[in-house]
């Protein structure tokens, strides 16, 4: 396998902000049209990542520029936008990127371990549809266990961080009680949730009124937290009463306007979505404030710098991962001539020579004829890992082949 047509093209929270990282977010139908233009197009391996801090687009390709032509034909942002503002990695380099990704290197807040769920959710949905092979998924899962052991081995993750628990800071600056405030909460998905939880569990809010599209769930998470809850209907009313909104949906574009804030009270917005589902010109009505998580992940504490001496450590994980996934690449490469040896072994089987220097052996024993050409395969993989002499290893399995012996 040539790890040099592996690529990944992105965007994220470095050289782009909320509203441009809105433009080129992928929602799971627009997902579904990328990889079915992959399949027009030819490309076998891909997968999308599409979060509030990034979009990325990975897969085996003849070049970038066709993996991010494909992104592109779905998002409302422009492929010539796009290329200026993107970071192209090729081979290693886009290896050990999304080894990063997966251990929460790259993420806006050092170590956020909700990365993983959300390229978890990504390979699963082109699973799904045929897109992962025995590249990808290899390398992913190699990803997930060097994100598990820099998890486990390290500091990296350690204490509460987030977007969802930056809000909960961000709250306790700007509100002396934030206990007595009336809060709404659109959106009971996971960041939602999560959310909603830090809330009751860090400032011990109960004045929480969830709200979703889908009222069920809105119920449902009102009921398990004993909280209340309003129909999506009566969002405005709802909005206009709150002190404190926050915003975790996934809308393509503003829940609610500017214009529904202008005579209300002085309230806190938080938007915790990408696209911004809270229109940013209400940030500019002097009684608002408003900040998205873009402003959240400014908000630092000692748990970060904690996590930062921790990035050498998990440094050296990542590279031993590295080294046992390019190691099974390096092996990719030999499967068609260990096919063959196979192949060529168990037709020797039947010939006299082999049956005359293997008396011991009858010719009805199958366990013991799988269990010899198995041997000599095995012996042959490692002498072509060690030596790289694919054609050397296929001779001397022949050889090994009528002298071995098995018990």
């Amino acid at each position: 396998m040539d790890v040099n047509q592996f690529f990944a093209a992105g965007i994220n929270y470095k050289k782009t902000d909320a509203s441009i990282r809105g433009q080129f977010a992928v929602n799971p139908e627009q997902y579904a049209l990328v990889l079915c233009k992959a399949a027009q197009a030819g490309i076998r391996e891909l997968f999308v990542l599409s979060t509030c801090n990034r979009t990325e687009i990975y897969g085996l390709a003849p070049d970038a520029e066709t993996l991010m032509a494909l992104l592109c034909s779905q998002t409302t942002g422009s492929i010539e936008d796009f290329t200026e503002l993107a970071y192209v990695k090729r081979g290693m380099e886009a290896i050990e990127h999304f080894f990063n990704v997966g251990a929460g290197l790259d993420s806006q807040i050092l170590g956020d371990y909700e990365i993983v769920g959300q390229i978890k959710q990504a390979i699963k949905f082109s699973k799904e549809y045929g897109f992962i092979g025995a590249f990808l998924e290899r390398l992913y899962n190699t990803v997930l266990q060097s994100s598990k052991a820099i998890k486990g081995e390290t500091e990296l993750s350690s204490g509460t961080v987030s977007v969802s628990f930056a809000a909960i800071q961000f709250l306790k600056q700007q509100l002396t009680q934030p206990a007595n405030k009336k809060i709404v909460l659109l959106g009971t998905g996971k960041i939602g949730r999560n959310t909603c939880k830090n809330l009751v569990d860090y400032l011990g809010c109960r004045r929480i009124t969830l709200i979703n599209r889908t009222d069920e769930k809105a119920a449902a998470l009102a009921g398990e937290l004993g909280l209340q809850y309003a129909l999506y209907s009566d969002l405005e009313q709802q909005v206009t009463e709150a002190d404190v909104v926050v915003v975790a949906t996934h809308a393509e574009g503003p829940v609610f306007s500017k214009q529904l804030l202008e005579n209300s009270g002085s309230k806190i917005l938080i938007d915790l979505s990408i696209p911004n589902n809270i229109d940013p010109a209400a940030g500019l009505l002097p009684h608002i404030t408003l900040v998205n998580v873009d402003g959240l992940s400014k908000i630092n504490d000692e748990t970060l710098q904690k996590r930062l001496e921790e990035v050498p450590h998990a440094k050296a994980i990542i590279t031993t991962h590295i080294g046992e996934f390019v190691e099974w690449c390096g092996m990719r490469r030999h499967v068609p001539a260990l096919k063959a040896a196979r192949q060529k072994l168990m037709e020797l089987q039947q010939c006299g020579l082999f049956l005359a220097t293997h008396p011991h052996i009858a010719d009805s024993d199958v366990d013991k004829h799988s269990e010899m050409v198995q041997k000599v395969i095995n012996n042959m993989a490692l002498r072509m890992r060690r030596q790289q002499l694919p054609g050397c290893s296929y001779i001397e399995a022949i050889n090994d082949f009528f002298t071995v012996r098995v018990n």
